[in-house]
Order: C-alpha cells, then sequence, then structure tokens
C-alpha cells in the first residue's frame, strides 16, 4: 500500500484523496447544473420545473451506481488493507458485472414508471410535456448513467484518483459543449439537455472499462481472471445499501417538495424549488467529495486496524464539511439575486420566490454536510447497518415536518421542513457517531497497555 497511508501523513493522505474526489464530484455534478443553466436561460421556469419533477427518475438511476461503486469499492480498499488482491481483483469484476446487470433492470423499471412519477407529483400539461422528453432519454441510457457513476469511485479505490477525476472532467466538459450545441443552438429543448449527458456518460465508461484492462490499473484485469462471484455481489449490495436508500429518501422527498409546491403553489414555486436545489446540490457536491475521499482510507485503516488513523481522518473531514457549509451559506444570503439571475435573470417572481427558499430552506445546510460524513464512515468500516439507519432516521425525522408545517405555513411551512428536521436528527446521529469512534480509539489504547 502507497506510503501516503503511513501514520504521519494524515493530512496528506486527506488532502490525496479528497481533493481529486471534490473536483471529480464537481465535475460529474456539472452535468445537471449546466442542464439547469441551459434550460433556466433558454426554456425557462417550466423547463425547470419540468427537470425537477422528473429529478427523482434521475435520482434513483444515481441512487443504483453510488451503490455498486461505494459497495465494491470498500471491499476493495478492505481486501487491499488485509494483503488480498486476488479477493480484490474478482471483486472489482463482480462489481463492472452488476453495473450491467442493474443498469438493464434500472432502465426498464425507470422508462416504465417515470410517466406516473410526473403524473403523481400534479405536473401540469406543459411540464409533463418537457418531463418526458427528459425522462424518455435518459432512462433508455441507464446503463451508461450507472456504470458513469460508479467506476470513477473504484478508479479512485485502485489509488488512482487522479485518472477519476481527468475521467469525470472529460464528461463534464463534453457535457458542457453539446448543451451548448443541443440547447442554444439547434433549439432541441430538454431532449438535447438528455441527450448531451447521455452522450457524455457513454464516453466516461468507455474511457474506464479501457483503464481497469490496462497497465494503469492496480488491478488490472484480463481474460483469465474474469471471475463473477455471486457471494461477493451479495455483500456489494448489502454494503451499498445504505447509500441507496439514501438517494431513494434524497428521490422520495424531492417529490414530496414538488407535490406541496404544486399543492400550496404553481410550477413558478417548483422552478424556484429546482434553483436552491441547484445551489444546495454544489455543497453537496462538495461534501460527497470529501466523504467518497476519505472512505478508501478509512477502509484501508480499518482493514489494518488503525482505528487511531481512522479517527483523525474523520475529524479533518467533519470540520472541512462544517466550515464549508457556512461559508457558502453567507455567500448565498449576501448575494442571493446575483448568484440567482445565472439560471433565469428575466423572471422577477421566480427570483424573488428563489431567495426567500434559500433563507429558509438551507439554514443548517451544514448539518446536510454532517450526515453524509457519518454515512460514508460507517459504510467504510463495514457497518451498513448503522450508515442504513442514519439514512432512513433523515427519511423519517423529515417527513411528518413536511406534511403539518405546509398546513399551518403554507409555502414557507414546505421550505422550513428540511432545516428542523436537520436539528432533531443531528441530536441522534452526534452522539452515536462520536461513541463509535471513542469506542475504537480506547480499544485500541487497552491493547496497547497490554501488549506494553
Amino acid at each position: 500500500m502507497n506510503s501516503d497511508y503511513s501514520n504521519t501523513n494524515i493530512r496528506q493522505t486527506f488532502l490525496r484523496y479528497t481533493i481529486p474526489s471534490v473536483v471529480a464530484m464537481l465535475a460529474s455534478g456539472l452535468y445537471q447544473i449546466v442542464d439547469g443553466f441551459f434550460i433556466g436561460r433558454f426554456i425557462g421556469y417550466e423547463g425547470l420545473a419540468a427537470i425537477n419533477l422528473i429529478w427523482p427518475v434521475i435520482c434513483l438511476i444515481s441512487a443504483v451506481g453510488v451503490m455498486i461503486g461505494l459497495g465494491c469499492g470498500s471491499l476493495i480498499s478492505i481486501n487491499r488493507g488485509e494483503g488480498n488482491l486476488v479477493t480484490a481483483r474478482q471483486t472489482l469484476f463482480t462489481g463492472i458485472g452488476l453495473l450491467f446487470m442493474f443498469g438493464l433492470l434500472t432502465m426498464v423499471i425507470t422508462f416504465l414508471v417515470s410517466p406516473s412519477i410526473l403524473v403523481a407529483q400534479g405536473a401540469s400539461q406543459q411540464t409533463l410535456l418537457y418531463g418526458m422528453q427528459y425522462a424518455e432519454i435518459c432512462t433508455l441510457g441507464a446503463v451508461f448513467s450507472i456504470s458513469a457513476t460508479a467506476m470513477p469511485l473504484l478508479i479512485r479505490n485502485l489509488e488512482s484518483p487522479k485518472i477519476a477525476t481527468c475521467l469525470l472532467v472529460i464528461g463534464a466538459v463534453t457535457n458542457i459543449i453539446l448543451d451548448y450545441l443541443f440547447i442554444a443552438q439547434w433549439q432541441w429543448g430538454l431532449k438535447g439537455a438528455a441527450l448531451a449527458t447521455v452522450i457524455a456518460q457513454l464516453l466516461v465508461v468507455a474511457f474506464s472499462l479501457l483503464f481497469f484492462f490496462s497497465s494503469y490499473s492496480s488491478i488490472r484485469l484480463g481474460l483469465s481472471t474474469l471471475t463473477f462471484s455471486f457471494s461477493r455481489a451479495i455483500k456489494i449490495t448489502k454494503l451499498g445499501s445504505s447509500t441507496l436508500i439514501m438517494y431513494l429518501y434524497i428521490s422520495f422527498v424531492v417529490a414530496l417538495h414538488n407535490w406541496l409546491f404544486m399543492k400550496y403553489g404553481s410550477p413558478v414555486d417548483v422552478g424556484a424549488f429546482a434553483i436552491v436545489g441547484y445551489l444546495m446540490s454544489l455543497y453537496y457536491l462538495l461534501v460527497e467529495g470529501v466523504a467518497e475521499g476519505i472512505q478508501p482510507p478509512v477502509s484501508y485503516f480499518f482493514g489494518a486496524n488503525q482505528n487511531d488513523n481512522i479517527q483523525k481522518i474523520l475529524k479533518l473531514a467533519i470540520k472541512v464539511v462544517i466550515v464549508s457549509g457556512v461559508i457558502w451559506l453567507l455567500i448565498l444570503n449576501l448575494f442571493p439575486v446575483t448568484i440567482i439571475s445565472l439560471f433565469n435573470g428575466s423572471d422577477a417572481e421566480l427570483i424573488n420566490k428563489t431567495q426567500n427558499g434559500i433563507q429558509l430552506h438551507l439554514l443548517t445546510l451544514f448539518l446536510d454536510g454532517f450526515f453524509v460524513i457519518a454515512t460514508v464512515y460507517f459504510l467504510a468500516i463495514n457497518q451498513g447497518a448503522k450508515a442504513l439507519m442514519i439514512s432512513v432516521g433523515n427519511m423519517l425525522v423529515q417527513i411528518p415536518f413536511l406534511m403539518i408545517l405546509p398546513q399551518w405555513l403554507g409555502i414557507n411551512g414546505i421550505w422550513l421542513a428540511l432545516p428542523l428536521s436537520n436539528l432533531a436528527l443531528f441530536l441522534v446521529v452526534a452522539p452515536m457517531l462520536w461513541k463509535n469512534v471513542s469506542g475504537r480509539c480506547r480499544q485500541d489504547q487497552a491493547l496497547a497497555l497490554i501488549d506494553g
């Protein structure tokens, strides 16, 4: 294992893995954000509303990719920490096989349910039409979307974070160029946005597969080593299930928000929610980059029984996501109109509603970062049940607020549900995380005294 995993280089290890991971996440996130920029500018709030109404479907597709990517990646790093490279190679190929198997299944399911999901959220005639234009292409390209989400995570776990980042940057740049051509120049609308995304993701998948079979991969695949293990497939799925639930939670909550905004407001409110979501996702991308960046070293430290190093890198990650969350929140509240105008600078009603959403919905934005770090931490140390508990708890806590507050406060009640539920969940997750980490360190200290 690389010397960057040594006891004296925790900060260097953190930076080596999180910086490329953050850049990679920001690059991958540009797929949706750039779509939002062009759609808001060239189609308007109804296009933004349509994207947000179909977002639960897109989130489901991404969820499958993250589930396999993190589940397989964690097992690979644990295998490497144990020095078992043969098992790591088998795990890698099994994960790739799962991507195509789950990808085909997800394609069929999402293609069939997309119209019903749009209707269930109260889509108007125009937003329904726009939403289906986007959904048809994205669901048919689900195999590429899932694989493009997961494969860079696997490459990062093979100690090639820079290559993973480069692949995602290539995909993001391709998406931006094609968005400009398809939407701004050729006026293909939502179909053009979806097609640009799928083509860019196909490019990432092609280059990733070339990497796995090349000499650049620390665990190189070859025709004689392609062994699919059903037992490891089950382990990958179980270990990554917590992230699947987390994304399903996000998908469900976004759908519930959309339905409530249509019930108490109009497509303009859904468009405002879409812009707030894009601004929130910029922070989420940074947080997920930090979380996915610490996952390989944490899994390795766990396999090597280096609990003190786990504590050090976890504390550093939490500090980074909380401080960055506070800074981003200040920027959004100091310059709201300037930032919102990037997505639509001509609709005064949309700008006003979005500014209100920023002020209320993102009050406790930094706590979302804490929950992501905690979830990935438990995933990295092979405690998927606790990671799953955080994800499920996040959903269960927020739903009552969403059901009750709008009846009292209307639109503002919808915006306030997230920050209030975050505060309630933090009171549970923070002690659980502290108990787990401090307990491992005390165990190390006791063993050291016995050995001494």
